[in-house]
């Protein structure tokens, strides 16, 4: 009788270790600390993009699309067709001919940046014609300045570029309106 009760504890330490082993080993890979930088994917993050109609134009920075739905251009303002005097503004008519001629009638590219809407629930875009970014190409020639808020803001430097060029080449406005 005095050789069984031995075994018998050897045999319960020998099976508690062995279990409390397996128990903290798997408690050890389940939770591993999961913050350490992880590989970088593959996969980028495409901007949120639609291809659209436009109907007609509005002013210079603001246009509607099938399905009656007004877009303004993102990062940049054009003189207005109508100030707080019921008067047009210097070089406004140019502006709005100007875009008339880009994108009227045409499919356009329309890429979100942050912001879905303005306070007036115009669409918020940055608007392309093939790789031409339509927003930039009237601050470049002079027919929009810079109007960036955040935070929308994602090409602010480039427009900040293309208005400097515009300006000090007299282009559009520049040279217009004094």
């Amino acid at each position: 009788m005095k050789n069984k009760t031995p075994n018998i504890l050897k045999i319960f330490v020998f099976a508690f270790f062995i279990s409390s082993y397996i128990y903290l080993t798997f408690f050890y890979y389940s939770h591993r600390n999961t913050n350490l930088p992880q590989p970088k994917s593959n996969i980028v993050a495409q901007p949120i993009t639609s291809t659209e109609k436009v109907v007609r134009v509005i002013d210079g920075d603001t246009f509607v699309i099938e399905g009656d739905i007004r877009v303004r251009l993102i990062g940049m303002d054009t003189p207005e067709m109508k100030n707080k005097n019921n008067k047009i503004d210097c070089f406004a008519q140019e502006a709005k001919d100007k875009l008339t001629s880009m994108i009227s009638g045409k499919d356009v590219n329309l890429v979100k940046d942050v912001s879905e809407t303005d306070r007036y629930g115009r669409l918020l875009r940055y608007v392309y014609l093939g790789d031409k970014m339509v927003n930039d190409t009237l601050v470049k020639e002079g027919y929009a300045v810079i109007a960036t808020f955040p935070p929308d803001v994602k090409y602010e430097n480039e427009f900040l570029t293309s208005e400097k060029m515009a300006r000090e080449s007299n282009l559009g406005l520049w040279s217009a309106c004094k």
